[in-house]
C-alpha cells in the first residue's frame, strides 16, 4: 500500500463515510488539532515521567484516536463506525486521576506561569492544544452535532493536563512561578 494518493492535491480530504470536505474544514481542524494533541503527550510520555502517568497517557492517546474517527464521521453516517465511543467512565477516569494528581499538590494561590522544567513545558503546550481542539470542536458543535461525551472528554483532558502539568514541576523539583499581576509602566 501507497502512503500517498494524491487525492489531496487540490485541497480536499474525505471523511471517514467517503463524503470529500476542504482541508480547512472545521471537521479536519477539529481532529486535525486532537492529532496534534496526541503527538505532544507522545512526546510528554517519551520524557523520564513515572510509569503511572506514562500509562494513563498511553490510555489518553487510544482515546484521542477515537474522538478523531468520532469526528471524522458525519452525524447521519455515524452507524457505520464500529469502534467504542467515549463514555462516562473515560470521562471519570479523567476526573479520578485529577483528584488523585491533586491530592498531592499544595493549593493553588494564583495563576501559574508555564515553564521551569523543559517536561513540564512540552506538558502546557499540550494543554493549550488541548483547549484549541475543545474551542474548534465547539464550533463545528454549532454547526453539527457532536456527541456530547466528545466535548466533556476533551474538557475535563486539558484539566488532567493542567494537574499533571503541575504534579511534573513536583517530581522534577521545578519551581512553580506566580503569576502576579504588577503595573505596567
Amino acid at each position: 500500500m501507497k502512503i500517498y494518493t494524491r487525492t489531496g492535491d487540490k485541497g480536499t480530504t474525505s471523511l471517514f463515510t467517503g463524503t470529500r470536505v476542504p482541508k480547512h474544514h472545521i471537521r479536519i481542524e477539529s481532529y486535525g488539532t486532537l492529532d496534534e494533541l496526541n503527538s505532544w503527550l507522545g512526546l510528554v510520555r517519551d520524557q523520564e515521567i513515572d510509569e503511572g502517568s506514562k500509562k494513563t497517557l498511553s490510555k489518553i492517546q487510544a482515546h484521542l484516536f477515537t474522538l478523531g474517527a468520532i469526528l471524522a464521521t458525519e452525524p447521519k453516517k455515524d452507524n457505520r463506525l464500529k469502534i467504542p465511543k467515549i463514555a462516562l467512565d473515560d470521562i471519570s477516569y479523567l476526573e479520578s486521576e485529577i483528584d488523585k494528581i491533586n491530592e498531592s499538590l499544595p493549593p493553588m494561590t494564583h495563576f501559574i506561569l508555564p515553564g521551569g522544567h523543559s517536561t513540564v513545558s512540552y506538558c502546557h503546550i499540550a494543554r493549550t492544544v488541548c483547549r484549541r481542539a475543545e474551542r474548534m470542536i465547539s464550533y463545528l458543535h454549532e454547526n453539527e452535532p457532536v456527541p456530547e461525551n466528545v466535548l466533556a472528554y476533551v474538557n475535563r483532558l486539558s484539566d488532567y493536563l493542567f494537574v499533571l502539568a503541575r504534579k511534573l514541576s513536583k517530581d522534577f523539583k521545578a519551581p512553580e512561578v506566580k503569576w502576579i499581576p504588577s503595573k505596567l509602566g
